[in-house]
């Protein structure tokens, strides 16, 4: 394998630890069996290849920890990107997760993929970027699963004052489901604040 290929393994690695848990220097050389001094001297290579290349995303290292990030003096089209991601529609699936968190809360991921009947960690992130739910706490008990409820932001979002704001539920909740029961949600939110 040569120097190049290397340096793209290390590449798709930083790549595949992921934006905010990154992977430590021992990790790179511990899977492709470097000494610290090649690990380095790669390392080295590809922080000027990003630095003097005309590229989106650069090389950052905190404790030993390497992270690929966008480059700062690209900030505001990433701001633009945000703001603009906001205003778009949810998904159904982050609607269906948001109603059965705003009706349930505090509740657990598991708890909620075992309403919906499916995975439900993308919607759960796509709500969180959007500041629509957060993590309340723990629930005890084995691991310790992260609680998730609503936010300030969402009940401005939806022009609530508090979460009594909510629609009640219908009386057959268990008859209806959940595709249904996020529509009617939304629709009476909508209800409400015309």
């Amino acid at each position: 394998m040569d120097i190049n290929d290397i340096k793209a393994i290390i590449e798709g690695l930083i790549f595949a630890a992921g934006g905010d848990e990154g992977i430590h220097k021992r990790d790179i050389r511990k899977v492709l069996d470097l000494d610290k001094e090649m690990a380095n001297h790669l390392l080295e290579e590809l922080k000027f290849e990003y630095e003097h290349t005309k590229r989106g995303i650069m090389l950052m290292e905190s404790q030993q920890v390497l992270f690929l990030t966008t480059k700062p003096e690209h900030s505001e089209y990433f701001s633009k990107f945000k703001e603009a991601k906001v205003h778009t529609k949810l998904s159904q699936a982050a609607l269906e997760t948001l109603a059965i968190i705003a009706y349930l809360q505090p509740i657990t991921r598991v708890e909620i993929e075992q309403i919906r009947g499916v995975k439900s960690e993308r919607p759960l992130q796509t709500l969180i970027s959007r500041a629509l739910i957060e993590e309340v706490g723990r629930k005890e008990g084995v691991g310790r699963p992260i609680l998730f409820g609503t936010t300030i932001e969402f009940l401005t979002y939806f022009g609530l004052s508090s979460i009594e704001g909510l629609p009640p539920l219908p009386e057959d909740i268990h008859a209806i489901d959940v595709e249904e029961e996020a529509d009617l949600f939304f629709d009476r939110l909508q209800d409400l604040n015309n």
